[in-house]
């Protein structure tokens, strides 16, 4: 198949992050975005957790007031969530699984196991004219399960990948393969993301099903070595190399 331009969606969640450790308003994520987006950006991610531990209900309302690239709004399907998604209407929503003592998200959502408690919030964010889409590890019986609740999006968890090494490695990338043509041959609009790095972004990239990859705390990291819209535009140089793009927007052979 051919492969087409990949978009990156950046996560500005640690802006937050930094800002909140004093409880001040610098840094501002709301003007990380907008440098993302001067970066290469199309698009912005976000994630309102339950405790407010980085993203505030204030950033998401700015965030919905300037952005002119879509915002993707990561939640927990919870009540309280759905509520703020329906009030700002962004974009997309993507529901992800949440901890209280998690440090950050650690695999995908249970979609099958969940399928009853998940119906309810992806009809009501889809009337809304919400892109749903649903943060899963790449498993076909998950990729199945969100072809049951009509999410017309998945995120592949990347996570595990960029952790391991070697020959694990490997193994993890060849399942992420196999699950992506899987939900791509389903209907699924593919996505994926998680600990993607310089060093781990290509070979993902290279999945030709792939439409999106959001990228957030490796970005933040490199910032403070690089500066932020440096560090993306190498991402993005990164991931249009493994597509074949090439700067005047046409494509490889």
């Amino acid at each position: 198949m051919r492969r087409n331009k990949l978009r990156l969606g950046v996560n500005i969640d640690h802006v937050a992050t930094i800002r909140n450790a004093r409880g001040i308003r610098h840094p501002d994520p709301v003007r990380a975005a907008g440098l993302a987006v001067l970066a290469g950006a199309d698009g912005i991610t976000a994630h309102l957790r339950e405790d407010r531990r980085h993203i505030s209900d204030e950033d998401i309302a700015s965030l919905s007031d300037v952005l002119a690239v879509p915002l993707n709004l990561e939640i927990a399907a919870t009540d309280e969530m759905l509520e703020i998604a329906l009030r700002h209407k962004p974009h997309a929503c993507c529901l992800v699984p949440e901890k209280r003592q998690e440090l950050t998200t650690e695999g995908g959502l249970d979609a099958a196991g969940q399928h009853n408690r998940l119906k309810h919030y992806v009809d009501e964010l889809s009337r809304a004219g919400i892109r749903v889409s649903l943060f899963i590890d790449p498993d076909e019986t998950q990729l199945d399960a969100a072809i049951s609740l009509g999410a017309p999006v998945t995120e592949i968890h990347t996570g595990a990948y960029c952790e391991l090494t070697g020959d694990a490695r490997a193994e993890e990338l060849e399942r992420i393969k196999k699950a992506v043509a899987y939900g791509y041959g389903k209907g699924l609009e593919m996505h994926a993301g998680h600990g993607l790095s310089y060093e781990t972004v290509k070979p993902i990239a290279e999945i030709p099903e792939l439409m999106e990859l959001n990228i957030g705390h490796f970005l933040i990291g490199e910032a403070i070595f690089h500066g932020l819209e440096a560090s993306i535009v190498e991402m993005r140089r990164l991931m249009d190399e493994a597509r074949g793009v090439v700067p005047n927007g046409a494509t490889g052979a």
